[in-house]
This record gives C-alpha cells, sequence and structure tokens, in this order.
C-alpha cells in the first residue's frame, strides 16, 4: 500500500486489495480512496507490446552483433583449428599408414626373395648332397664288390687245394684200405700198383 499529498490535501490511497474494500477503508478514516483500473497495469506479454518494439528492435541487433562477433572472432577460429588440426592429424595418420604399407609390402617382398634363394640353395645342397652320397655309395659298392671278389677267389683257392689235398689223402687211405681188404679176403698182399689203378679207376667212375 502506497499514499502521497493530493492537490486538496486529500490523500490517495493505491491499495491492491479485493474490490469493495476501500468502501470499508474510507468509511471508517475518512480518507478517500483511489484505486486504478486494472488495465493501467497492462494484461498483456511484454515483448509483444508495440510501444516496446523499437527497444527490442534494438537489444536484438546488439546481441546479433555480439554473438556475430563473439562466433566469428571467437569460436569459429577455434573450430576451424579444430578442424584444421583434426583434418592435419588424419593426413598424418594416412600418411603413416600408407609409409607402413609400402615398407610392409617391401619386407613382403624381400621375405618372398629370400625364402626363394633359400629354396633354391637349399635344392643345390641337397642335389650335391645326393650326388656325393651316390659318388660314395657306388665307390663303396665297387670296393666291396672287389674285396668280395678277391676273398671268393682265395676262398675257391683254398677250396681248391684243400680239396686236392683231401682227395690225395682219401686216394691214399683209400689205396690203403683196399690193398688191407684184399688182403684180408685172399690171404696174400696185392700189388701197390694194381690196387692204385683199381683205386684210380674207382674214383674217376
Amino acid at each position: 500500500m502506497s499514499e502521497a499529498n493530493g492537490p486538496a490535501g486529500t490523500f490517495v490511497i493505491a491499495q491492491a486489495a479485493t474490490p469493495g474494500a476501500h468502501d470499508s477503508l474510507s468509511a471508517q478514516s475518512g480518507v478517500e480512496i483511489a484505486v486504478p483500473p486494472a488495465e493501467a497495469h497492462g494484461s498483456g506479454f511484454p515483448p509483444f507490446d508495440a510501444h516496446t518494439f523499437p527497444s527490442q528492435l534494438i537489444w536484438l541487433v546488439i546481441a546479433f552483433a555480439a554473438l556475430y562477433v563473439l562466433m566469428s572472432r571467437i569460436a569459429l577460429p577455434r573450430i576451424a583449428n579444430i578442424l584444421e588440426e583434426r583434418h592435419d592429424r588424419i593426413a598424418d595418420d594416412l600418411e603413416e599408414a600408407g609409409k607402413l604399407k609400402a615398407e610392409s609390402e617391401a619386407a613382403s617382398v624381400a621375405y618372398e626373395k629370400a625364402l626363394s634363394s633359400a629354396r633354391s640353395k637349399a635344392q643345390g645342397i641337397a642335389a650335391e648332397t645326393r650326388d656325393k652320397l651316390s659318388a660314395q655309395s657306388d665307390l663303396s659298392r665297387k670296393s666291396l664288390e672287389a674285396e668280395l671278389s678277391a676273398k671268393l677267389a682265395a676262398a675257391e683257392a683254398t677250396i681248391s687245394s684243400t680239396k686236392t689235398a683231401a682227395m690225395a689223402n682219401v686216394r691214399g687211405i683209400a689205396v690203403d684200405t683196399a690193398g688191407a681188404i684184399v688182403n684180408e679176403l685172399i690171404g696174400s698182399t696185392p700189388a701197390p700198383g694194381a690196387v692204385e689203378a683199381a683205386v684210380d679207376t674207382a674214383i674217376k667212375s
């Protein structure tokens, strides 16, 4: 509630109260009460008030200009720097990936080349070793065959001499045995030449 002196010393009281409350108040105090009409305070939404449009437009222009300056001087350069850094980082990563890919391909080619060379060398070594082993085997086989042939010839010679000696001993034994048998049968010793001739005839037959 507020009060002020009027032009004729009348107190004017403005009170936000319910309608009819000023009647009882004026009757009790003898003071005139003036209640402003409700439309004097303005019942519409302030931004839609036509009297405030110029100021609103001015503040809109000021705010837009401030926002534009803020975006163009601070926000957009930072965003552009971030995008440029990201673009540079992606380009660097792609370049590094390309280098690594090239190095990997070169390493793969070198590996394949080294593997092929190692295979050819291994095949050459295997062929050389096989030829050496084959030559050594042939040489050992020939040496063994020659040794066996010599041993076989010696054995055959030994067998032949042993056979000859055995046959000679057998002939002597046969001659003596035949002479003894004839002596026992006829009671007289036969002539050695006749016994030997008979034994030789029997052996040959």
